[in-house]
């Protein structure tokens, strides 16, 4: 036998033993994902059945109230009163109809449709029968869900608006042109003449559409492109003489790019008039920039928008979870033509890939956000935009194939699994595993901390760890008793501090008396519910850049109490998707899916000894009870380390059992100390949260809109 054939042998050989290897990972991976399934289908029914006894005792409520209403309907009282009640009703309607008349003559609309819009606020007639300018107005009560009405106020530029835009750009000291591809196949003429048209119209005039018919049966279509393109030299054709699928009809229009910056564009979208203008602002600004992506909705078959997402600054944990740029993205040409364009094997999920291949070349620091809703996907049926599983799941099976091919590229030790509403990165553990330093401190409270330490040592898979037990004045003999023999075990370590309680000193004590390469900071008053949530916390704690990991924390009846903290909520900070159900999914998933946040709760988080050192713990001096845990999240952002929050990390949190809440004057006035400090000490990401959206609420935690939102369109 030659050389030649053994070393190909050899060769064959081992590519066969790494496949080997990389299916008994996966076999691995698929039996710990059973288990978790069943974990939380376990858990699911727990919820359940304790969310059908509220259920069962608000209908019981309703009852009652139902019976006192009807009495109070009953009465002479309601009756005599009738008359005032009526009048009153027209004199709201009436105000009403008043403000949105002389909010019309404001907006310069003009008497007559003033006029108009007032009468239709008093009376309205039914829409099919209204002019759409008509109706245009404010509701007279408004649902602070309420999309269409928050587009109409905030996200409407008029032709005011738009003439001052257009200003802006011929100031700009650089017009880069910008290639729009956009393949096409047997398209519906009106939409695709509607997405050409919105092109047409963009105040931006520097650009050209790149259309790449991908060899469409009907003729009609080809007639039309062809004249289109007759009748604007920005507009550029190409058909293919063989149908190649959307990868190659894409790689066949950007042939046709010459631009600075490339964007891409389907044949059934459509863009706002203001879209590139928006982008080639944002380009000016950000000169580095190589990536820019804006947020996005969709848009019916009526022309009706809804289904906003609006988008975090660049969330790389968040994108491992699911494709958070889609449209609109810009990319320089040059970058587009390193990375090799779009590739048919990702079909679905190419735009997925390519991101995932472009985010290899470039810095985190010159991928821009552009906040504002600059794109509008056509929802039908057969659309992706539709999110239907049952329409295209190969697109979800592409992409979990396009992350793992990112990373085995970039040597990242993770395995990415469809989970249904979007992926899960599985991180491995290092091969040795760490020593971890599991911090609880405590004062008392005998039943919590025997809850919190028996669940640990009985639902805990990951072995190597130690409990830190910081004992801050307890007095009550059941629990010394208790402490004692605890300190007899073997990786246990109780220390004793009878100073004043700070938070921040206990837990820095603590730390620098614990044995552990990693700390898990943990309240005495949390109860763990999944065998594996140390190894999750872990996994991602060990990977390079990464800060503070926090986990999912549950109130005993089933309710979200933490998912990640968003700053700037109710004047501070709030737990994102708090009092959720743990069934949702949360607003884009976030409440399931791994994502980074600004910060994460210290009920519940783990970070390398080493950063921990490295940003000098926990502040004593300034935040000595509450916001600590924040401040310490925001110091490792600020030494390029990010925070990430893991769904898959499951613990209840039976929250300030132990100190109890902020409810005495003394109390209230220590918390604003604290809370002015974290203004003055991080002045910029209290104002705005990158992992946040300016176009979301500050008033609750649920991610609902912003009225209005934080950030305005140009000269409106």
């Amino acid at each position: 036998m030659s050389s030649k054939s053994t070393d190909e042998n050899s060769e064959t050989v081992s590519s066969l033993q790494e496949a080997l290897k990389d299916r008994d990972q996966q076999l691995v991976e698929l039996l710990n994902d059973y288990t978790d399934r069943n974990l939380q289908l376990v858990s699911a029914y727990q919820v359940i059945a304790s969310q059908n006894q509220e259920i069962l005792s608000q209908q019981l409520s309703v009852k009652a109230t139902e019976q006192q209403v009807n009495g109070m309907y009953r009465s002479t009282s309601w009756r005599v009163t009738a008359p005032l009640r009526a009048a009153s009703i027209q004199g709201q309607k009436l105000k009403h109809a008043a403000q949105v008349f002389r909010t019309a003559l404001h907006e310069k609309k003009g008497l007559a449709l003033a006029m108009k819009q007032g009468l239709h606020a008093y009376a309205p007639a039914p829409e099919s029968e209204t002019p759409k300018e008509v109706a245009d107005h404010a509701p007279q009560q408004l649902s602070l869900r309420d999309y269409a009405e928050w587009v109409r106020r905030y996200d409407t530029l008029t032709p005011a608006n738009l003439a001052a835009l257009k200003v802006q750009v011929g100031e700009l000291p650089s017009t880069p042109i910008i290639s729009i591809a956009m393949p096409t196949y047997n398209a519906n003429q009106a939409w695709l003449a509607e997405v050409i048209e919105s092109v047409r119209q963009q105040v931006y005039p520097h650009w050209e559409l790149c259309i790449a018919d991908d060899a469409s049966t009907d003729e009609t279509i080809k007639a039309y492109l062809s004249e289109i393109a007759k009748s604007d030299e920005r507009i550029k054709l190409v058909f293919r003489e063989t149908n190649g699928h959307i990868s190659a009809a894409t790689n066949s229009a950007l042939e046709l790019a010459t631009g600075e910056w490339v964007a891409f564009l389907d044949h059934d979208d459509i863009i706002p008039p203001h879209a590139l203008a928006y982008m080639a602002l944002a380009i000016a600004a950000n000169p580095d920039a190589q990536m820019l992506y804006s947020d996005e909705d969709k848009i019916d078959e009526n022309g009706k928008r809804s289904d906003p997402y609006f988008k975090s600054d660049w969330n790389p944990d968040l994108f491992y979870s699911h494709n958070m740029i889609t449209h609109l993205a810009l990319y320089r040409r040059d970058l587009i033509q390193q990375t090799g364009g779009l590739r048919d094997e990702y079909a679905g999920a190419q735009d997925y890939d390519l991101v995932l291949r472009v985010i290899e070349h470039i810095k985190p620091e010159q991928i821009v956000h552009v906040p504002f809703i600059l794109y509008h996907w056509r929802a039908h049926a057969g659309s992706t935009a539709t999110a239907d599983l049952n329409i295209k799941p190969y697109a979800m099976l592409a992409g979990e194939r396009a992350l793992n091919a990112h990373f085995k590229r970039k040597g990242i030790a993770a395995r990415a699994q469809f989970i249904g509403h979007g992926y899960r990165a599985r991180y491995k553990l290092p091969d040795i595993q760490p020593l971890v330093s599991i911090i609880i401190p405590t004062r008392n409270a005998v039943g919590l901390v025997r809850t919190c330490i028996e669940s640990i040592k009985a639902r805990t898979i990951y072995k190597n760890y130690e409990i830190v037990l910081m004992d801050n004045g307890s007095d009550d003999p059941e629990a010394l008793a208790y402490f004692a023999e605890l300190a007899k075990e073997p990786n246990f370590m109780l220390i004793r501090d009878d100073s004043p309680f700070c938070y921040s000193a206990i837990n820095n004590k603590a730390a620098s008396k614990a044995n552990g390469e990693v700390f898990c900071f943990l309240n005495n008053d949390i109860e763990v519910i999944n065998p594996d949530w140390l190894n999750e916390l872990v996994s991602h704690a060990c990977r390079p850049g990464i800060g503070a990991v926090g986990a999912r924390l549950l109130y005993p009846t089933g309710m979200l109490q933490h998912a990640g903290i968003i700053l700037g909520i109710g004047g501070w900070a709030g737990h994102a998707h708090k009092g959720f159900s743990s069934l949702a999914h949360g607003y884009v998933g976030r409440a399931t899916l791994i994502s980074s946040f600004s910060a994460v709760t210290g009920a519940c988080l783990a970070m390398q000894r080493k950063h921990f050192e490295a940003v000098g713990g926990f502040d004593e001096v300034n935040l000595r009870v509450a916001c600590n845990d924040v401040d310490l999240c925001l110091k490792l952002t600020e030494i390029g380390l990010r925070n990430v929050y893991t769904p898959f990390a499951s613990l209840y949190h039976h929250e300030s059992a132990t100190r109890g809440y902020e409810d005495t004057p003394e109390k209230k006035a220590r918390f604003q100390k604290e809370v002015d400090y974290m203004w003055k000490r991080w002045p910029d990401m209290m104002a705005r949260d990158p992992a946040y959206s300016p176009n979301l609420t500050l008033d609750h935690e649920d991610f609902s809109l912003a009225w209005p939102p934080r950030v305005r369109h140009s000269n409106a």
